[in-house]
């Protein structure tokens, strides 16, 4: 057995030293890409939601069933039209029980008034009568103002852009009902890194990406930048402006380039093909480092600014290990 073992682990020790005195004598397979031309663009990434420029959210301020709404979803409303109106049926029996305890407290003051004038009262008992009607004026005000939560209005005029909830569902505190706006124009918000910010300047052309419209370019412009920036996020909140044919619908996610800078008819190399500030070409069977100077990189590509020229070959994908001076063979 270990006879045999060991004449195993001699065959394979062998073939591995084949593979490798066959790999050292032909050398390094390499793919050759010639040197181009093209535009380089420095680009930042963010993630954003498109938006109309001009809307408004409406929120449930209270916990209750929806009995009542509009039913107009993408339908003009005008500023203070009823949305939505819930269950109030509690909140009116206590408004009523508070009005009649202000005339009750209405008619005691005036008696009260009436017996001080004739010297059958004191001023004891009409500071009291007065009183207790200030607190319920101020009770009968609050109720009313708390009845209010309970009938959402339109606060623009405009679309009904979208609508939450159906009658007979409890509606959340906080929980979004309506949104009403102008379906045009929109705009996208989006997230930028707090590293990446300070690139970012208003008038930047931006890159959009979204797989509704994959083969179809997308553009608009940085239009501003929040001053302060989200500490528990670490982004800040940008809105790139969108032209008035975009295709893009309210409530898409997109993907966008902010192009930070540009250079037209640079000469670019595939990312790929750069290891170390450097890329190889290919002179006599044996691999060249030939050190480049770079400007600005892309997702795939980078600008050459010296060390090579235009149509020159470099091996790609470039290997970290290579050092020069390696066997190297062109793939067909």
């Amino acid at each position: 057995m270990r006879l045999r073992s060991l004449i195993v682990l001699l065959v394979v020790a062998a073939l591995a030293a084949g593979g490798l005195y066959w790999r050292l004598g032909r050398g390094e397979e390499v793919r050759l890409q010639p040197v181009g031309r093209g535009t380089a663009a420095e680009i930042v990434y963010a993630t954003g939601v498109v938006e109309p420029v001009r809307w408004a959210k409406m929120a449930s301020m209270v916990r209750e069933r929806i009995v009542e709404h509009c039913a107009c979803e993408g339908q003009p409303v005008k500023a203070g039209a009823m949305l939505v109106r819930l269950d109030d049926r509690e909140v009116r029996a206590n408004l009523a029980e508070q009005q009649a305890r202000l005339a009750l407290a209405t008619r005691e003051l005036e008696r009260v008034t009436a017996l001080l004038q004739r010297g059958v009262s004191t001023q004891q008992a009409s500071d009291k009568a007065t009183s207790d009607l200030a607190q319920i004026r101020a009770l009968v005000s609050a109720t009313t103002e708390r009845l209010a939560n309970y009938t959402i209005l339109a606060p623009r005029d405009g679309i009904v852009l979208r609508q939450d909830g159906e009658v007979g569902e409890v509606a959340d505190v906080g929980q979004i009902l309506f949104r009403v706006g102008d379906p045009r124009p929109l705009q996208v918000t989006a997230e930028v890194a707090e590293e990446d910010i300070p690139r970012v300047i208003a008038g930047q052309t931006v890159l959009l990406r979204t797989d509704a419209f994959r083969d179809r370019r997308l553009a608009g412009t940085v239009r501003e930048i929040t001053p302060m920036g989200d500490t528990a996020t670490k982004t800040f909140r940008i809105r790139i402006a969108l032209p008035d044919d975009t295709p893009l619908h309210f409530g898409m996610s997109v993907e966008a380039n902010i192009v930070t800078r540009e250079a037209e008819a640079a000469l670019l190399v595939p990312n790929e093909g750069l290891v170390g500030g450097a890329v190889f070409t290919v002179e006599q069977g044996r691999l060249v480092r030939r050190p480049v100077q770079t400007g600005i990189r892309g997702t795939r590509m980078t600008q050459v600014l010296s060390g090579l020229a235009e149509g020159d070959l470099i091996a790609v994908p470039a290997e970290a290990r290579w050092r020069g001076g390696e066997r190297a063979r062109v793939a067909p």
